[in-house]
């Protein structure tokens, strides 16, 4: 990357940046890639519903394929003033750094115009990742096209800058949002023996919720309560509607979904008690995150070829990622890249990304698409379709 192909790819960074868009309404933020990845690529663009790839067809027709995911949404987060490329739309901004995941890639297509790959190289710019929604709409591309290997980077905070950051094994851990309500019946404040409020039993199903993560598991698990309601706080009133909200995480999905189904059994019971009725509701399902023994080994091939510094993970990155819905399809890894020791921390307001570790990224995919290809090459299928 010359420096003026540098300065395209964060004017780019930028532009995305100055216009978020929230999950599954990514259109601007596509319109703009394509128009980006056109003029300065011969990449084959190919719509999907709700998201694109692009395509680099490589020199070598029998050497297996390779993909790259970037993730395109924004935050529900307000921007304060003061950064030159602010965001303009109010209450929505990249804080993140998908914006920056999305310039890398732009990156890469633009350093291997210039440069000789036998890998054929699938670029994919996916939706909903912040609500684990486009993970599981894109992955099929992977088997559809019968990649062979699947790679993406995630900007991390407090690791040193332009440092890859790598974990083997379980990376991040399986995560859902659950809710459950109550409903009972409203009455006056003066005459609660009238109604039904379910106060009682939600708040003995929320204290009920933090013991499941004190139980024995399998690995990490957690319990995380991110809202109560009940009533309005009108003091003639005993409500009749509660609701509980909660997010479960653990290091495998069973275990997740273990804790799932104790806690429904524990608030049925006492539903039932309370003579109250109940549903629940689960949205934002993340699966577990795994790499790949191989490919983690081939991105630090890379890094060392590159001269960058390579730390490992000590630990499972909590949050969770829908990456792991393409590493059931096929082998790969999800990396991180250091935005710097004191760089502030994602999804907060003082958050943007680092422009200086793009170098970084753009050098350590274009690594991966020209380096030997590994054993596993793809079936002939015949003449070559992207579409």
């Amino acid at each position: 990357m010359n420096d003026d192909r540098l300065q395209k790819i964060i004017d780019l960074r930028h532009t995305l940046h100055q216009y978020p868009e929230l999950s599954m309404e990514e259109r601007e933020t596509m319109r703009r890639i394509k128009a980006f990845l056109r003029e300065n690529t011969g990449a084959v663009i190919v719509d999907r519903e709700g998201w694109f790839y692009a395509v680099l067809p490589g020199s070598d027709p029998e050497a297996s394929a390779i993909a790259f995911r970037a993730d395109m949404d924004a935050l529900p987060i307000r921007e304060p003033d003061g950064v030159p490329y602010a965001s303009v739309h109010d209450g929505v901004s990249h804080k993140c750094g998908h914006d920056g995941h999305c310039a890398a890639l732009c990156g890469l297509a633009m350093a291997l115009e210039d440069c000789e790959h036998s890998r054929t190289v699938y670029l994919i710019f996916q939706p909903g990742e912040e609500i684990g929604a486009g993970g599981e709409l894109c992955a099929g591309l992977l088997r559809e096209k019968e990649i062979a290997e699947v790679f993406a980077f995630h900007n991390l905070s407090g690791y040193p800058e332009g440092a890859l950051v790598y974990r083997n094994g379980l990376t991040c851990p399986a995560s859902e949002g659950l809710t459950v309500r109550l409903h009972g019946e409203q009455s006056h404040a003066s005459y609660p023996e009238a109604g039904n409020n379910p106060a009682a039993a939600v708040s003995r199903v929320a204290l009920f919720s933090q013991t499941l993560a004190e139980r024995p598991h399998d690995g990490m698990a957690l319990c995380t309560v991110a809202g109560i309601r009940v009533g309005a706080g009108d003091f003639g009133i005993s409500p009749g509607e509660g609701e509980l909200c909660l997010t479960l995480r653990a290091e495998r999905e069973t275990e997740m979904k273990r804790m799932e189904r104790e806690l429904l059994r524990y608030a049925a019971e006492q539903a039932e008690a309370a003579g109250l009725s109940m549903d629940c509701q689960t949205c934002d399902c993340f699966p577990e995150t795994r790499n790949h023994g191989e490919s983690v080994q081939r991105v630090l091939r890379c890094a060392k070829a590159q001269g960058i510094p390579a730390i490992e993970m000590e630990q499972l990155w909590r949050p969770s990622e829908d990456f792991g819905h393409y590493l059931k399809e096929c082998p790969g890894a999800l990396v991180f890249i250091g935005n710097g020791t004191d760089w502030p921390p994602l999804h907060t307001v003082e958050y943007d990304f680092n422009d200086r570790i793009l170098p970084a990224a753009i050098r350590l995919f274009s690594g991966l698409c020209v380096s030997a290809r590994p054993p596993r090459v793809r079936q002939k299928t015949g003449a070559a379709s992207f579409a």
